[in-house]
Formats: C-alpha cells, sequence, structure tokens
C-alpha cells in the first residue's frame, strides 16, 4: 500500500474537494478574482462546484468501486490540466499555477496506480 493508492489518501482528497466545492458555490471573493482573472465566464462557473462534488462521490467509492475511483482521477487530472492551461494562457504568475499543477501530478499518478485493491 503506497500513499497514492491508500484509502486515506482517497478520502482526504474527497474531503478537499468537498470543501473547496463549497468555496465554489459560495464563491469566497479570493476565487472569484481568481476566476476572473482566468477569464472564466460566469455563466459557466456553476459547473465548478458541481464537478467537484461530483469527484467527491468518486473518490470516496475508492474501496467499493476502484474502477469508479480511477475513472475520477482521471477526470480530475484532466480538470486540472485544463486549470493549468488556464493559468498559462492568462500568463498568470508561477505561484498561483503551482497549486494546479501539484494536484494535475497528484491525480495524475493516482490513475497510473489506482487504489488498493478492496480487501
Amino acid at each position: 500500500m503506497g500513499a497514492l493508492t491508500s484509502p486515506k489518501t482517497y478520502a482526504a482528497l474527497a474531503a478537499f474537494q468537498a470543501g473547496d466545492a463549497v468555496a465554489c458555490a459560495i464563491p469566497i471573493s479570493y476565487i472569484a478574482k481568481t476566476l476572473d482573472a482566468l477569464g472564466v465566464p460566469e455563466n459557466v462557473r456553476w459547473v465548478l462546484p458541481v464537478s467537484k462534488a461530483a469527484s467527491v462521490i468518486g473518490l470516496l467509492a475508492a474501496s467499493r468501486f476502484p474502477a469508479l475511483a480511477r475513472v475520477t482521477t482521471a477526470m480530475l487530472t484532466l480538470y486540472f490540466a485544463l486549470a493549468v492551461g488556464a493559468h498559462i494562457r492568462a500568463k498568470d504568475k508561477v505561484v498561483n499555477t503551482i497549486p494546479a499543477a501539484s494536484f494535475l501530478a497528484t491525480y495524475a499518478a493516482m490513475t497510473v496506480k489506482g487504489p488498493d485493491a478492496p480487501r
């Protein structure tokens, strides 16, 4: 069992995604300002909390439905690839791109490895 394949990792990332979904749904001012700077239209911003909430379900399913968890991490890899692309396109500061790039690398590695097999 590695750190990337552990059910605890999936649960921790699900908790993070849940919190982020709530923060995007409100949205807190920092997120709204960032989305403005990245040029994300307001009429599509509703997709962010919905997709993050859906990812919570997929991540929490890792122990019972590892295939669903793997699809979820693959979709999160795509999500964060698009986020990194948006930061680059907007010529955002590198420091603002690092979190998205870190999640991109994490979810990509998790997709390759997959969750631990159910016991």
